[in-house]
């Protein structure tokens, strides 16, 4: 594909082919080199590989491009979970990540008969629109993805034990700290919004961390 590529695009100087690892390559340095009066805005538009649409879509956002948006066509399951809203039926801890980040959306559902040969699921195209600040303010952000983490590494455990397992703090503090926040000691780290994550991160930072 390089070869046809190389050769179907040779007569166009506004096309760049570059055969390397995403997840490698320095995207941040790549945009910056082809921003001009004539490029005033990235976006990025892709085919993701299934298998690593995850770790992809977060190192694009975690690593703070200077982009516009993100178009992309994933595994349908997987675009459920990317565009649902924080503590919807489908979410998990990527959720989170994606609506700290961006506004998502689903453009349209794309059916396994729509290629040859026919893939065994069924695909959506999504669109991420970067948001210009973090929809939530919070005083440490890998620490919010790190509950976030927890309560999501065991599903059907409650958020209490959740953090307690994943070592955030002893079961004391952590049932302290959600009593102090008005949390049910019974609820599921599913059930929370982003804001609540957020207010559990800027207590673990103020008064379990000193």
């Amino acid at each position: 594909m390089i070869n046809i590529l190389s050769d179907r695009f040779k007569f166009y100087d506004n096309f760049e082919l570059i055969n390397a690892d995403v997840l490698k390559v320095d995207l941040s340095m790549l945009i910056k080199e082809n921003k001009s009066d004539n490029l005033k805005t990235a976006k990025i538009v892709a085919n993701l590989p299934y298998y690593i649409t995850t770790p992809i879509i977060m190192k694009l956002l975690e690593d703070r491009l200077d982009i516009e948006s993100i178009t992309v066509m994933v595994q349908k399951e997987v675009a459920d979970r990317l565009v649902d809203t924080p503590g919807g039926k489908n979410s998990g801890a990527i959720t989170y990540g994606v609506n700290y980040y961006t506004e998502p959306k689903k453009v349209i559902d794309v059916p396994n008969t729509s290629f040859i040969p026919m893939p065994e699921v069924n695909s959506s195209v999504i669109k991420l629109d970067v948001l210009d600040t973090p929809l939530v303010k919070v005083k440490n952000e890998e620490l919010l993805f790190k509950i976030i983490k927890m309560a999501f590494m065991q599903k059907r455990k409650t958020l209490l034990n959740g953090l307690t397992n994943g070592n955030l703090a002893s079961k004391e503090q952590v049932e302290r700290m959600l009593a102090d926040l008005g949390v049910d000691l019974k609820v599921r780290g599913e059930k929370l919004s982003l804001e609540d994550f957020a207010k559990i991160a800027d207590y673990v930072s103020e008064k379990l961390t000193k």
